[in-house]
């Protein structure tokens, strides 16, 4: 019997480190998916900003739909990746975990948003290949819709996916659940990128190379997760540390 009850925890200790190398390889995997389908996107919605979009983005409406999709797998995973690391960053800090949730909550918000603009970029215009009114009606609903959707753009995944960055980074600097020299440069990747985009707002477009870090630091954090998982004996440290905590 006593060997029995020995057995239990190590047996729960087997559970728990298969949990964290599964979950960092899907979170590694979602950070992939949530960089790559932004940029594959791209590739279907070229029509949307050609000069003549107004009769090329009908022409192209399949290439267009196909986009958002790609956008919207964008959007879920922008989510996704919080979801599945909110049990782990919490056993370091809720209030860290919740902040970094929230944020990329509302990233996933606002590419939707975008996306909705966009749909019905591609809806006035099929209306204005049929003709149906002045020209200058579709310009402007064009030049509102677009309006919209690079606010939701700038706003979502830029500013607050900044901000998103810096709070996941902090986290994972403070908790030491992958190495130190990874999550510090998130830090400084996030900390350049949000000055980067403050620029381009004002126009100020050649700045945007300084989003190369925090790019180059998410694509490695991710090839991390997946080959070497979390610092498990982190992860145990910060479990013990919390139930202390509760006790006390």
């Amino acid at each position: 019997m006593e060997k029995l009850n020995e057995s239990v925890p190590r047996v729960s200790a087997g559970v728990k480190r298969d949990y964290y190398r599964k979950t960092a390889i899907i979170v590694g995997v979602l950070f992939i998916a949530c960089t790559v389908s932004p940029i594959l996107s791209g590739l279907f919605t070229g029509s949307l900003d050609a000069p003549d979009y107004l009769v090329k983005v009908a022409a192209n409406e399949s290439q267009v739909l196909t986009g958002m999709m790609v956008q919207s797998i964008w959007a879920l995973t922008c989510v996704g990746i919080p979801v599945m690391l909110f049990p782990i960053l919490k056993k370091h800090n809720e209030s860290l975990a919740l902040g970094f949730f929230s944020l990329r909550l509302i990233e996933c918000v606002f590419v939707f948003l975008a996306i909705v603009c966009q749909l019905s970029l591609l809806t006035l215009s099929k209306e204005f290949v049929t003709g149906a009114l002045d020209a200058s009606y579709y310009l402007a609903s064009g030049t509102l819709l677009h309006a919209a959707r690079d606010w939701a753009f700038w706003v979502g995944p830029a500013i607050t996916f900044a901000l998103s960055a810096l709070i996941l980074n902090y986290a994972l600097y403070q908790s030491k659940f992958v190495p130190r020299w990874l999550s510090g440069l998130g830090l400084v990747g996030a900390l350049v990128y949000i000055p980067a985009e403050l620029l381009a707002f004002f126009g100020f477009d050649q700045f945007m190379v300084l989003a190369l870090p925090i790019a180059l630091q998410e694509m490695t954090l991710a090839i991390w997760l997946i080959v070497k998982g979390f610092n498990s004996s982190a992860i145990v440290s910060e479990s013990v540390r919390t139930e202390l905590n509760e006790i006390k």
